[in-house]
């Protein structure tokens, strides 16, 4: 019996040791229309969407507690429905909405769980959804671009190549500080948006975290490759100085410094037009020339 016992303790704590390598994922059901729409199913049992986020907050602690890598996706009930139509699966079952869960964190839209209030964590997993959408979105235009008739050159790689010189030298110019650096690019469908925020220590490389850089630099070349209007906006902060800001134009596939206008182009509501009142302390300023040569990525 004594020898049993001893086996059981040493089984557990195996047990216990593996579940620590032992991912989990949980999906997180955003707003109260998302709610709803689950709550057709029979065997989503919840009645009240701020309860759900407060139960689902005390799992995501209790996993946290085993020592073991949570992660957290935006669980999307439309798309919960197509991915059961399309694989044939009983969309009122916790098996399948398992599965898909899992399946939305193999595509990498993914937040790790690392003790954030559900009131962080939240605004965070739906900006990780978002920005992977329009990555993905971005990737899949530059992909159909085709070879230039002029050249013969891939548009889309040509393009993305010049995208990331041009957020390198951007970068480099741009100095030592704190750097948040914002693309707008009209495209067929949506506007396309990308935002990165890195440090830029002195003397260090000028190069931001491997998946924001990788999300802008698709997002400007898709900018460069249709050769639409669009901008960036730098804003540099830095020990003992005012912010800075400075703009650029997209025109033909090229980065054209901000020089007139610059005030209303950083202070106006891009929603509704209307002037806003400049920030105390900012330096408003016109785009700095990033020292590339003005042909197209393509030609």
């Amino acid at each position: 019996m004594a020898h049993t016992d001893h086996s059981n303790r040493t089984t557990e704590a195996m047990r216990r040791r593996l579940r620590r390598e032992v991912p989990s994922t949980v999906g997180l059901l955003a707003d109260q229309q998302d709610f709803t729409a689950m709550r057709k199913y029979r065997t989503f049992t919840f009645d009240d969407h701020e309860s759900y986020l407060r139960q689902l907050e005390e799992i995501l602690k209790s996993l946290a507690t085993e020592a073991a890598h949570t992660g957290v996706v935006l669980f999307d009930p439309a798309e919960f429905a197509e991915f059961c139509a399309d694989t044939g699966l009983d969309p009122d079952s916790p098996a399948s909405r398992g599965l898909f869960t899992a399946t939305i964190a193999a595509g990498g839209a993914v937040v790790a769980y690392t003790g954030q209030p559900i009131e962080t964590l939240l605004p965070l997993v739906i900006d990780t959804t978002v920005r992977r959408a329009t990555w993905e979105y971005a990737t899949s235009l530059l992909a159909d671009f085709g070879e230039c008739a002029d050249c013969g050159q891939d548009i889309g790689r040509a393009a993305f190549e010049r995208a990331s010189l041009i957020l390198l030298r951007l970068l480099e110019a741009a100095g030592p500080g704190t750097h948040h650096v914002v693309c707008s690019v009209p495209a067929a469908h949506e506007h396309l948006l990308a935002a990165l925020h890195t440090e830029c220590p002195e003397g260090a490389p000028a190069w931001p975290d491997s998946s924001e850089g990788a999300e802008f630099v698709t997002v400007l070349a898709v900018g460069i490759a249709l050769e639409s209007a669009g901008g960036v906006v730098l804003r540099t902060t830095a020990p003992d100085t005012p912010d800075r800001l400075h703009g650029w134009r997209l025109d033909h596939g090229r980065l054209i410094p901000l020089t007139g206008g610059v005030f209303s182009a950083y202070c106006t509501d891009a929603d509704t037009g209307e002037p806003l009142a400049p920030e105390s302390g900012v330096d408003y300023s016109a785009g700095f020339d990033l020292g590339l040569d003005d042909t197209g990525p393509h030609h």
